[in-house]
C-alpha cells in the first residue's frame, strides 16, 4: 500500500444529506468523506444503506428526484451541483464511474470498441481512430479480457456477464482519470478475474489516482484497501485502517457483516444468528436419492454463420433430491449454457438430458412438458426477468397459475410462498423495482417455488448481494432444502459460497467438466 503524499484531497464530501418525497428517512444522513491521490477508500455496507447515492454524489449522478444538502469538492474547487451540464467535461476524463449494473451498463446496440473509447473520443484525447482501438485493446487486457482483439465488434448483449464487466471497467479507466469510482466493480467476476481487475485497479492508484471502492466482498478488500468505511442506514457507522476495522471491529454491525461471510463456515450450518445452529435435512431424503437431473456427455454450442462454435464439451453430472452440487468456473466457461441445456432453453448437438431418470429427447410433448414442471431456474439478476411494473403478489399469481393453481386460490397460496421466503405482505404489494436486492432475490426464489419443482438450478443467485443479505439467502436455501428436499445445481464463480452450500463441487473449464473437491458434510 502507499502512503498518501497530498494534504488536499483530490475529492471530498462535506455533510451530504440525500432525501426522498414520502421517505421520512434520510437516504443518506450527514455523510462526510475524502479521497487522497495513491489512496483507496473502501466503502461497505447493507444494500440500502447509501454507499451507491453517496458515491455518485461525486459525479453529480444522483437522481432528479432527490433532494441534496451538503458540499462535493474536486481538490479546493466545489463540484457543479448535481445534475450540472458541465459534468459533462469532468465525467470520464478528471473522474469516471464503474456502475454496478453490468447487464444494463453497456448499450446493446453499440459495438464495444466504442463504447469502451467514448472518453477518448469525447474528450479529445485521442482524435486517431487506429489509436484509440490501440488504446482499447491495451485497456481490455489489462481489464482480463480475453481475445481483446476479436471483442472489439461485439455489442454488449453478445458478451457474458462477466465480459460486460470487464469492459465497463475498461471504459473508466481509459482515459486515466484521477478520481476513480467503482461500485461493485468485481460482481460478475471469477476469483481469478476479480483479483485480475483490483490489481489493476490497485496499480491505477500507485500511480497516483484516487480511488472509493464500494464492495460487499469482504475477503477482497482486505488486501486492496488504505481506509474502510462501514455504512448502514445512511450513516458512517465505523471507518479506519483496514486491519483494524477487520481484526477488531469496534460496531455490533461491523463484527455481523464479518461474522456472516461464508468462508470457513461448514455445510449446514447457519450464517446468521447462533453459530452452533445447525440445518439436518430429514434422514429419508438420504436413503431416497433419486436422480434429479443427469447430463450425460452433453456437446452444445453456438452458430457462427456457416460453423458452430463449440462452449460444451462431452460434459456429465447428476443431481440427487436432498444434494446440492456446486458448479464453479471461469466467466466464459459454459456454466450458462449448461443450464440452458438443462431447461430444455438450448439444444445439445450431443448427449442426453434425463429428468428423473427419463431422457427429455425421447419423451412426448405432454411427458416433456411435465418435466419442465419439475425444474425451476433463480437467475443472477430476476429485476431483468420480471415485468418492471409489476407487484410481487402478481409474479407470484402469474407463477401460480403458469404451475395449474386453481384460480381461487392463487392470491392466498402467493401469500403462502412470500411467508416461506421471508417476504411481508407490504413488500408483496410493492413494484419489483422499489424493492432491495435481496427482496428480488426472495421474490425469484418463490416464483421458482410456485410450481413445487424437485430441481432448483441456481445461477449466481447470490452475487450481487452484500454479505449479510447475501447470508440470509443462503440460510433460507438452505432451510427450503432441508424441508422439501428440493435438489440444487448451484452456480458461482465465489468459492467460499460453493464450499458452505455444497455436498459435491465440480469445476466447468472450458466446457468440460471435472471433480473439484467434497466440502464437509452436514
Amino acid at each position: 500500500m502507499t502512503q498518501v503524499q497530498t494534504q488536499t484531497p483530490l475529492a471530498r464530501i462535506e455533510q451530504l444529506r440525500v432525501t426522498f418525497a414520502g421517505h421520512a428517512q434520510a437516504a443518506v444522513d450527514g455523510v462526510s468523506l475524502e479521497v487522497h491521490a495513491g489512496e483507496c477508500v473502501v466503502l461497505v455496507g447493507e444494500s440500502g444503506s447509501g454507499k451507491s447515492l453517496t458515491a455518485r454524489a461525486l459525479l453529480g449522478l444522483l437522481p432528479e428526484t432527490a433532494s441534496v444538502a451538503g458540499t462535493v469538492f474536486f481538490g479546493d474547487s466545489v463540484a457543479p451541483p448535481n445534475g450540472h451540464h458541465s459534468w459533462t467535461e469532468l465525467r470520464g476524463r478528471a473522474a469516471a464511474l464503474v456502475p454496478q449494473d453490468a447487464l444494463g451498463g453497456l448499450d446493446p446496440l453499440r459495438r464495444i470498441e466504442h463504447e469502451v473509447g467514448d472518453a477518448l473520443r469525447l474528450h479529445r484525447i485521442v482524435p486517431s481512430g487506429a489509436e484509440r482501438r490501440a488504446r482499447v485493446v491495451e485497456t481490455l487486457t489489462a481489464t482480463g479480457m480475453p481475445s481483446p482483439k476479436q471483442q472489439l465488434r461485439r455489442r454488449s448483449d453478445e458478451l457474458s456477464g462477466g465480459l460486460r464487466q470487464r469492459a465497463l471497467v475498461a471504459s473508466a479507466l481509459i482515459a486515466e482519470p484521477e478520481l476513480i469510482i467503482a461500485d461493485e466493480p468485481t460482481t460478475a467476476l471469477d476469483a481469478g478475474h476479480r483479483t485480475r481487475v483490483l490489481a489493476e485497479l490497485r496499480r491505477r492508484v500507485d500511480a497516483g489516482a484516487g480511488a472509493l471502492l464500494i464492495s460487499h466482498d469482504l475477503t477482497s478488500v482486505q488486501g486492496f484497501a488504505d481506509r474502510v468505511l462501514v455504512m448502514r442506514d445512511g450513516r458512517i457507522i465505523e471507518q479506519g485502517d483496514p486491519s483494524r476495522v477487520f481484526d477488531a471491529p469496534q460496531h455490533a454491525f461491523t463484527r455481523e457483516l464479518i461474522a456472516a461471510s461464508p468462508g470457513g463456515k461448514p455445510r449446514g450450518t447457519r450464517l446468521l444468528g447462533s453459530s452452533s445452529a445447525r440445518l439436518v435435512a430429514p434422514v429419508e431424503l438420504a436413503e431416497t436419492k433419486i436422480a434429479r437431473l443427469e447430463l450425460r456427455s452433453i456437446s452444445a454450442g453456438f452458430a457462427r454463420g456457416a460453423t458452430t462454435a463449440p462452449v460444451l464439451h462431452d460434459a456429465s453430472l447428476e443431481v440427487r433430491s436432498g444434494e446440492t452440487v456446486g458448479l464453479v468456473g471461469e466467466s466464459g466457461s459454459g456454466k450458462t449454457t449448461l443450464i440452458r441445456v438443462a431447461l430444455g432453453l438450448h439444444k445439445q448437438t450431443s448427449g442426453e438430458v434425463l429428468i428423473d431418470g427419463a431422457d427429455r429427447s425421447s419423451a412426448d410433448r405432454s411427458a416433456q412438458h411435465l418435466m419442465r414442471r419439475r425444474i425451476a431456474l433463480v437467475p443472477q439478476d430476476p429485476l431483468d426477468s420480471f415485468p418492471r411494473a409489476a407487484t410481487g403478489r402478481k409474479i407470484l399469481v402469474d407463477a401460480l397459475r403458469a404451475a395449474g393453481a386453481a384460480r381461487s386460490a392463487r392470491r392466498s397460496l402467493a401469500t403462502t410462498l412470500a411467508d416461506e421466503v421471508g417476504l411481508s405482505g407490504a413488500q408483496l404489494e410493492q413494484p419489483v423495482a422499489t424493492l432491495s436486492g435481496g427482496q428480488r432475490q426472495r421474490l425469484a426464489i418463490a416464483r421458482a417455488l410456485a410450481r413445487k419443482p424437485e430441481l432448483l438450478l441456481l445461477d449466481e443467485p447470490v452475487s450481487a448481494l452484500d454479505v449479510t443479505v447475501q447470508a440470509r439467502v443462503l440460510d433460507l436455501l438452505d432451510e427450503l432444502q432441508a424441508r422439501h428436499g428440493t435438489a440444487y445445481l448451484f452456480v458461482s464463480h465465489d468459492e467460499d459460497v460453493i464450499s458452505h452450500m455444497s455436498d459435491r463441487v465440480l469445476r466447468l473449464e472450458a466446457g468440460r467438466i471435472e471433480q473439484a473437491g467434497t466440502p464437509a458434510k452436514r
